[in-house]
């Protein structure tokens, strides 16, 4: 995991294992343990088994692979997560996603197909 010029860890709280620091730049594969926090830009494909999170300012152009994604910057290729998929209100998201629920916030900009687990509720299905 690459390591910008912010602190790994900032709080007991903040399970972030590696971050990605503003004006960083990476082209290439990433890939590893824990979850990884993106401030820079990622030009490649990105596999984690924690979380990922693009702040409002990162990017990634790659696929990304996760145990749960939030999005706050830019994402321009396909997304899976085991976990829920956020996007949040500052995000421009280009590529499908498939997580185990996926939250589309009010102003984000998306552009792709979404697949999510869920079940419909049993006034809709008639069962």
């Amino acid at each position: 995991m690459a390591r910008g010029s912010t602190a790994a860890r900032q709080s007991p709280d903040d399970a972030t294992d590696s971050v990605l620091g503003r004006g960083a730049r990476v082209r290439g594969r990433v890939h590893g343990d824990g979850s990884l926090r993106v401030e820079g830009t990622i030009e490649g494909d990105v596999q984690v088994s924690g979380d990922i999170e693009i702040d409002d300012g990162g990017s990634v152009s790659g696929d990304v692979d996760a145990g749960a994604l939030t999005i706050g910057g830019q994402l321009t290729g396909n997304a899976s997560a085991r976990g829920p998929i956020t996007i949040r209100s500052t995000a421009r998201v280009s590529g499908d996603m498939l997580g185990a629920e996926v939250v589309l916030e009010e102003g984000a900009s998306f552009t792709g197909r979404i697949e999510a687990e869920f079940e419909l509720p049993e006034e809709l299905t008639g069962r």
